[in-house]
């Protein structure tokens, strides 16, 4: 039966979300999932041209969701670039620690699917870098000669992969309410570029490697 209410893409995620944690895969195609949920399959393709899409839009979602969140605390001028940072990805954990389940299955269990399910959240994560003021930071200041001739560009890629690399250790964290997932993100965004030379980020090096190699650009 049709539904009355207008169809969104909140209503979408939510089934969407619902079908893959009860089956623990996606749906067998476009068709039966729209029928299932009481709309027209051509009524999804205003919001996503598949279920790929989607689900990179279900993870872009709740990282948008944690900058308005963010927003509030963040507009203080007394709030460092440091703290700006740390206070958007503090609320982005909590929001996939909230929907931990549905996050891992998008994310699935290869590097691979990972990197396509992160690619609108990359987009969105460089959009706001962008807004953020580097000379402040006192990260910046104390680095090497050659970090600080770092070009905008490359920041956002340091950034995003520090970003990917708090993921990964999330999906892996057994600590309770994940909270040595904070303490990863706290420690290493204060001790900044400096950690490029030890073996916690240089994973993340090897992963950069691995994105430009599958041209996630």
């Amino acid at each position: 039966m049709q539904e009355q209410t207008p169809l969104t893409q909140e209503k979408i995620f939510e089934r969407y979300g619902d079908y893959l944690l009860n089956h623990g895969e996606r749906p067998k195609n476009i068709y039966l999932f729209a029928k299932e949920n009481g709309f027209e399959e051509k009524e999804f393709y205003h919001f996503f041209s598949g279920f790929d899409q989607a689900e990179k839009e279900m993870l872009d979602h709740l990282f948008r969701k944690s900058l308005e969140l963010a927003e509030e605390l963040n507009s203080s001028p007394e709030i460092l670039t440091k703290e700006k940072l740390l206070n958007v990805y503090f609320i982005f954990f909590e929001n996939l620690t909230m929907n931990r389940s549905l996050v891992l299955s998008i994310l699935g269990r290869t590097k691979a699917q990972e990197i396509r399910a992160l690619q609108n959240l990359r987009e969105t994560h460089r959009q706001f870098v962008g807004t953020l003021d580097f000379n402040e930071w006192e990260m910046v200041e104390k680095a090497k000669q050659d970090i600080r001739r770092f070009n905008e560009k490359s920041r956002q890629e340091i950034l995003w992969l520090h970003l990917v690399s708090a993921i990964d250790f999330w999906k892996k964290d057994t600590s309770p309410d994940f909270e040595k997932t904070d303490i990863f993100v706290e420690k290493t965004i204060d001790t900044g570029f400096e950690l490029m030379d030890n073996e916690p980020l240089r994973k993340v090096i090897d992963l950069g490697k691995f994105l430009w190699k599958e041209k996630f650009r």
